[in-house]
């Protein structure tokens, strides 16, 4: 029969004599000291991170729960993982006594997010479950950690997802968020990569940039800021015209794009959040949003962050102009002689569109002009092929058979910046 238990902090009190085991589930907290209140295996995040009461369910609290379905809402049966470590579910089923599975909201290499509700508080939450492997439990931790530093400074909860409980269930780690809206990269993508107004990017870039000054303040960097690991706070959106695109609407003549209702924003994912330290030169961030010290191999430190957020605020305001094929008419003849119109969308593209580091650092140069001296001086030994005469070495114009990826064309990333520039010249003048 299948042994529930929180690993990290047994109960204490616990009646060892063999008997049937009744499954009062993880909502009667263990009577644990004072001294271990605060973030623990099956209990509320506590006084540690200021997110919820650290009060324990009190006896009345506790019989009224097993009265009310405790124990009608048992866990389900023991099933074995898949082939990579996810835990198996189905919708409808239990995750502990407390939580009940509705829906997935999402899959990545750490694991798996559910959402789920939460009979206790009575809300949907967010749930995620990592995989039953080692190191990605070890992450997991890390990340536990960070959160309740995090909550400890941040007592309102305003920059980064506030975590509401973690616990340790059938050897996966589960932490328990608050359920939020939407990433900025699946709202760009369901809205066909059309470009934020730039109102909207100025203030999600104050937003961006406070969250940074914040954790920087603790000795934190993020190292893996980009659209994904950014939540709106809200689901709801408005329908506005986009009078931009060409339009075959039969009613208004005018193409609708969705604006988010609000612009608040919250950071998630920090799995891989790191303390300031000397040395740091292996390598972080996506690949778009990695900064040039960090492909160098030169060590970084907290401007890699700021690096991210500027590639993200371009990305949000140029997705659209990035895309020049976004919008694209064709005429096909169907069977019958006719003419179909169709319309095809491009997949949204980064500031620095690449997967290969030279064409990757040319790029920052034909933005922000040549790489600096002390840069290309310091290069590692993995980077020396790039550097050439005190110089990078990418040539001005090449050939299709010259072996370099491709040259900077129309789509490149300075005539990507003049677009947006101009565009935030044109509203500014117009007093948006």
């Amino acid at each position: 029969m299948e042994m529930e238990r929180a690993i990290e902090f047994p109960h204490t009190h616990m009646d060892r004599r063999p008997r049937k085991r009744q499954r009062l589930g993880w909502d009667v907290a263990p009577q644990a000291p004072k001294a271990q209140v605060g973030i623990f295996c099956g209990q509320e995040v506590g006084n540690v991170t200021s997110f919820a009461s650290s009060r324990a369910p009190s006896d009345h609290t506790s019989s009224s729960l097993f009265v009310k379905g405790v124990a009608r809402n048992g866990s389900p049966p023991w099933r074995e993982d898949d082939k990579d470590g996810h835990f198996m579910f189905a919708l409808g089923e239990n995750i502990t006594s407390r939580y009940k599975i509705h829906s997935k909201m999402g899959e990545g290499t750490f694991g798996q997010v559910l959402e789920c509700w939460d009979r206790e508080r009575k809300e949907m939450v967010a749930i995620k479950i990592v995989r039953g492997i080692k190191k990605y439990r070890e992450a997991a931790m890390i990340e536990v950690e960070v959160l309740q530093q995090l909550g400890k400074h941040d007592k309102g909860g305003n920059r980064c997802v506030q975590i509401r409980n973690w616990f340790d269930y059938r050897n996966h780690i589960c932490i328990v968020f608050e359920k939020l809206g939407p990433s900025l990269y699946d709202f760009l993508r369901k809205n066909n990569y059309r470009s934020f107004p730039i109102d909207l990017v100025r203030d999600i870039g104050r937003q961006l940039l406070e969250c940074v000054a914040f954790m920087h303040d603790l000795q934190l960097i993020h190292t893996d800021l980009k659209p994904e690991n950014i939540l709106l706070v809200s689901s709801e959106h408005v329908k506005v015209p986009d009078y931009k695109v060409s339009s075959r609407s039969p009613k208004d003549g005018s193409y609708f794009k969705r604006v988010p209702k609000s612009s608040a924003i919250k950071v998630i994912d920090f799995g891989s959040t790191t303390y300031d330290r000397q040395d740091q030169n292996y390598i972080v961030s996506t690949r778009h949003y990695r900064a040039p010290e960090v492909i160098l191999g030169l060590g970084w430190s907290y401007p890699c962050d700021v690096w991210s957020v500027g590639c993200i605020l371009v990305e949000l305001c140029s997705v659209r102009l990035a895309i020049l094929t976004t919008l694209v008419l064709v005429e096909m003849v169907d069977s019958r002689g006719g003419f179909i119109e169709a319309e095809f969308f491009g997949q949204g593209e980064a500031l620095f569109q690449t997967h290969e580091n030279l064409e990757h650092l040319a790029m920052m140069e034909r933005v922000l002009g040549p790489l600096p001296q002390h840069m290309l001086k310091r290069v590692d030994r993995h980077s020396e092929k790039y550097v050439r005469r005190g110089k990078l070495d990418w040539p001005e114009e090449t050939t299709e058979d010259s072996g370099v990826p491709r040259t900077m064309t129309e789509s490149s990333p300075s005539t990507k910046l003049v677009a947006i520039s101009n565009q935030i010249d044109e509203n500014d003048l117009r007093g948006g």
